[in-house]
């Protein structure tokens, strides 16, 4: 029987783009054998900002039964895959407050050698997204993670061309998510499960 994997695909997106991506590697890690938990992270922004965007507005309405991440779902997990879209090639302060709540839990050990990967988008194609998941890459080295990029393990990923993690160019919010990007999300998710798997079982037999 497989080794039991629990993955926890943890997201910030404002418009839509990156809630997209999360539901499918939510989506692809469970098919892949994987327990999941899809949460999102707490809003920063005032109504005020969310409201002057209609897009913005509509991801609130249709993720709010999205649960809202808290501590207890990175104990709970054996893998997290991050997701946001880059801000000045950096994460956004929402997904980069919950991370910094993790304090206690890092100082007990307690974020080492889970599996992490990241996923991203951008407004254009050279917006940021590979400084967004290298800058994200850096947390998880000073939480003694074990990093699962996709690399070019798969011959689409030498179609979407990031081997860092999934990511996507979303315009103004017009670009939806499409079969490239979801191709790249299930590869990696497949692959995350699958290393996941690999090391929770190698781990346990050590013991």
């Amino acid at each position: 029987m497989p080794t039991p994997v629990n993955v926890a695909v943890i997201y910030y997106s404002s418009t839509g783009t990156v809630a997209a991506i999360a539901k499918a590697i939510a989506g692809d890690a469970e098919r892949a054998g994987a327990h999941v938990r899809l949460r999102r992270a707490a809003e920063l922004a005032p109504q005020a900002a969310i409201d002057s965007n209609p897009a913005w507005a509509a991801n609130v309405t249709a993720t709010a039964d999205i649960p809202e991440v808290s501590p207890d779902d990175m104990a709970w997990a054996d893998a997290v895959v991050f997701g946001s879209p880059t801000r000045y090639g950096n994460v956004t302060a929402q997904l980069k407050q919950f991370i910094d709540t993790l304090g206690g839990m890092w100082q007990a050990g307690q974020l080492a050698d889970k599996v992490y990967s990241g996923f991203t988008s951008s407004s254009t194609a050279h917006g940021g997204q590979e400084s967004t998941l290298l800058a994200l890459y850096n947390t998880i080295h000073h939480f003694g993670g074990i990093l699962v990029a996709p690399g070019y393990t798969d011959p689409t990923k030498f179609v979407d061309g990031n081997p860092y993690g999934t990511s996507h160019v979303s315009g103004q919010g017009d670009i939806p998510v499409g079969e490239q990007t979801l191709t790249a999300a299930r590869v990696q998710a497949e692959r995350v499960v699958k290393f996941t798997r690999a090391i929770k079982a190698g781990l346990a037999a050590e013991s």
